[in-house]
């Protein structure tokens, strides 16, 4: 791509400015996130100023139609990007032009209507396990609220402790977890199946410390983890909280809330647990599942079997 000394017009150079700042301070995006943005509206502007004669403004952008969009990532994708990177960048795009149309400027449909590349599917990769605890501690979370960085604290505590899913943790209702020598748990996963599921200590206190912290009344039939006014927590405020700790820790953007639950299994099966019971307390259906799931390798495989095969 040639690179120009003004790649857009002041007008657009000062709200895409204002953009990032907010992007860092109210939406508490990490530095990375915020460069990569940086570095995708750039090139984009780039881009622009070879497509249409000259560094774009506002009424350029106002103008554009989903073929100059194509054709951006069209030329990207000639360039060598991948289908990741043509992702993270149309989803930059994206979200600039959805700042631009809340404030009047332009109409974001054109970006909205245009299909991303199809992402590979992968397995989210397990976090070691000193950057687990740290996910999990009371200490390290990043909200204000002590009640709700307790409630933080305490979902990925069971993320990690028991492997759950973010929806199955969700779900928990206030007769869960009451304290009352209750240290498994009952869960209905996936297909209806129902798992019984060890809670370890550690997560038993950390949900104590929210149950005395929560200025609502966990009421026995309602469910246990609220948002901030009362109601059900929605699983994508844990998933913000877990993007702002990617920041905060240093972690890659694989450390998600269902990476937790993948470190759960993956970090069993590296002490000598055995894939039959694993599968079990992740509630899969087929032992193949799990053996992918938790990224086991062949020579791990061939170290169970000569530790229990009786003619190995």
């Amino acid at each position: 791509m040639q690179e120009f000394l003004i790649s857009a017009k002041p007008d657009l150079q000062a709200v895409r400015e204002a953009w990032l700042k907010m992007l860092a301070r109210e939406r508490r995006l990490s530095a990375l996130t915020v460069e990569a943005y940086e570095r995708d509206t750039r090139q984009f502007f780039q881009f622009l100023t070879g497509h249409c004669g000259g560094a774009p403004g506002i009424s350029d952008i106002r103008e554009l139609r989903p073929a100059d969009l194509r054709a951006f990532m069209a030329f990207r994708r000639s360039g060598g990007a991948g289908a990741r990177t043509l992702g993270r960048g149309l989803a930059a795009i994206r979200s600039f032009l959805r700042h631009l149309e809340r404030r009047g400027l332009v109409n974001a449909a054109g970006a909205a209507a245009l299909r991303a590349p199809r992402q590979p599917k992968s397995l989210p990769k397990p976090l070691t396990a000193s950057d687990a605890r740290r996910v999990v501690s009371s200490g390290e979370q990043l909200a204000e609220e002590p009640w709700i960085a307790a409630r933080n604290a305490a979902v990925l505590t069971l993320l990690y402790g028991s492997g759950l899913r973010i929806s199955e943790a969700l779900g928990l209702h206030g007769s869960d977890l009451s304290g009352d020598g209750d240290t498994v748990l009952r869960i209905t996963g996936k297909g209806g199946k129902t798992r019984l599921v060890p809670v370890l200590p550690i997560a038993m206190q950390a949900v104590a410390e929210y149950r005395r912290l929560c200025p609502y009344d966990l009421d026995r039939k309602a469910l246990l983890f609220r948002g901030a006014r009362g109601g059900p927590l929605n699983p994508a405020i844990i998933q913000r909280e877990m993007q702002k700790l990617r920041g905060a820790l240093n972690l890659p953007d694989t450390a998600t809330p269902h990476a937790l639950r993948h470190s759960f299994a993956t970090h069993l099966l590296g002490r000598g647990g055995d894939l039959r019971t694993i599968q079990e307390l992740l509630g899969h259906a087929s032992l193949s599942t799990t053996q992918v799931y938790t990224g086991v390798d062949t020579a791990r495989l061939l170290e169970i079997y000569e530790a229990a095969h009786p003619r190995a």
